[in-house]
């Protein structure tokens, strides 16, 4: 719900009756504490919490933040010569319907919210409303994207100063799934306490690492559920004494971590999903097509807000199934947008696309958004993809590639950054403000890791404290 002043907010009855059901379940469960939390764009889950008792108030007004925070890193630098620092600040205005209580914190509870100015507007600096922003503008043509987040994520023990995978059974082994059973249930029981459907789990081929598919949701919904879900997995691996890491890149010989964005296109007149194309070969519309055109021609930008640390670029090589090149396929796990192949007897409702070069560090508001800006440029004009790729491009020859058109993506992260200034289309869509603070805000965390020692670089992102450092 966007966030508006106190008066019109006693005037919208259905708020009123969203307040009043929160200070119930308060109340009933006895929460003592309740967050008010955000995704900055560094990707860092961060926010700050109320008692229960002065909730209603902060319901309305908001908590207070300084502008500072978004221009802080990953690292938990605020970054010289950032476009804010002390002077300043905003609110954080919390959205009713992302209420829920923490089964993993005793008597807390959440709140996810958007940053308003002071004169009660959205703050350009906010993702949220970025990724609000890029909604509306698809509803506009008539259109909804429902989307969600592949996660994969590594389970360690602490031994000393070294975190150790709880195992190093094979790729998706039944005994992989009996190491982490205990957590792993516990994990699935509470993210279904706060709305999130896992619909599958395994193990991984990582050492430690486990991947936890989640139902697709609206657009705000898809990106809202991300949070929701590292929060848990991080929350819910403390409680039994483990760390979770979301690291693109873990341990430097093994599989990397991903959080693969699944989405399509549907119409909100006939909620039809316009992904569907039952005379193709591969089943996908001309609009999935185009789409996919758009994706790929802002793909070498669009990577500085999908694959957003310098540890992302480790995972983003050659033959590692997580893309490395500009390019499309069926089914094809190299490619950077993959046409995955849909249900039987469920197959308008399950036809969409997978973006490849996505992974758990980003922001998934600014992820999405920009997903959603690089798609809708595609449709509105019409961008031909060219033909699928059927192979891994790693194996065809640089001659092959360049007569193909298959562009390498970024390898590392100020290659994207550099890609992403000179993107008009996404940096119009983010605004000046917001594109503003993510360029500087990320090469000064890409100059911070680089200054450390190569194993430090990695523990930055699993961490210097893995349970509260991310991408966890």
């Amino acid at each position: 719900m966007p966030a508006r002043d106190a008066k019109k907010a006693h005037e919208n009855p259905a708020r009123v009756r969203q307040i009043r059901g929160i200070l119930r379940q308060c109340q009933s469960s006895k929460i003592q504490l309740v967050r008010f939390l955000y995704c900055g764009n560094d990707g860092v889950i961060r926010g700050k919490a109320c008692h229960a008792d002065y909730l209603e108030g902060y319901l309305e007004s908001g908590i207070g933040l300084t502008v500072a925070m978004q221009s802080f890193n990953m690292l938990d630098q605020l970054t010289p010569g950032g476009r804010f620092g002390p002077v300043g600040e905003i609110r954080l205005v919390p959205d009713p319907a992302t209420f829920a209580i923490l089964p993993y914190a005793p008597r807390s509870a959440r709140l996810l919210v958007d940053m308003v100015r002071l004169d009660q507007r959205p703050w350009e600096a906010c993702a949220r409303s970025f990724l609000k922003r890029m909604i509306q503008r698809a509803a506009e043509r008539g259109i909804a994207i429902k989307g969600a987040f592949e996660n994969e994520f590594t389970l360690a023990r602490q031994e000393g100063s070294a975190f150790v995978p709880i195992d190093r059974s094979p790729c998706f082994s039944s005994i992989g799934m009996d190491s982490a059973a205990p957590v792993i249930l516990d994990i699935v029981e509470a993210l279904g306490k706060q709305g999130v459907s896992v619909e599958q789990y395994y193990a991984e081929l990582g050492p430690g690492q486990q991947e936890m598919p989640v139902r697709y949701a609206p657009a705000l919904r898809a990106a809202d559920n991300q949070l929701t879900f590292r929060d848990t997995v991080r929350g819910v691996a403390l409680t039994h004494g483990l760390y979770a890491s979301f690291a693109p890149k873990p341990f430097p010989e093994a599989a990397g971590n991903g959080a693969h964005l699944h989405f399509s296109v549907w119409s909100l007149k006939e909620d039809r999903n316009l992904f569907y194309g039952p005379g193709d070969p591969h089943g996908l519309s001309k609009e999935g097509y185009h789409f996919i055109g758009g994706v790929l021609k802002h793909l070498r930008a669009l990577v500085a807000l999908t694959a957003p640390s310098v540890n992302s670029y480790r995972r983003l090589r050659p033959q590692s199934w997580s893309s490395a090149f500009v390019c499309y396929g069926p089914d094809n796990r190299e490619a950077a947008v993959r046409i995955a192949s849909p249900r039987w007897g469920r197959e308008m409702e399950s036809t969409n696309l997978e973006l490849k070069p996505s992974d758990p560090s980003n922001n998934p508001y600014l992820a999405l958004g920009g997903l959603i800006a690089a798609g809708l440029d595609g449709l509105e004009k019409g961008l031909d993809p060219g033909g699928p790729l059927l192979v891994d491009p790693a194996t065809l020859s640089e001659p092959d590639r360049a007569a193909r058109g298959l562009v390498r993506l970024p390898t590392s992260l100020e290659e994207a950054l550099d890609e992403l200034e000179r993107d008009d289309l996404l940096c119009e869509a983010m605004g000046e403000v917001l594109a503003g603070v993510r360029g500087p805000g990320v090469q000064g965390q890409a100059r911070g890791v680089r200054a450390r020692a190569p194993p430090l670089q990695v523990l930055s992102y699993q961490c210097s404290h893995p349970a509260t450092l991310p991408p966890y």
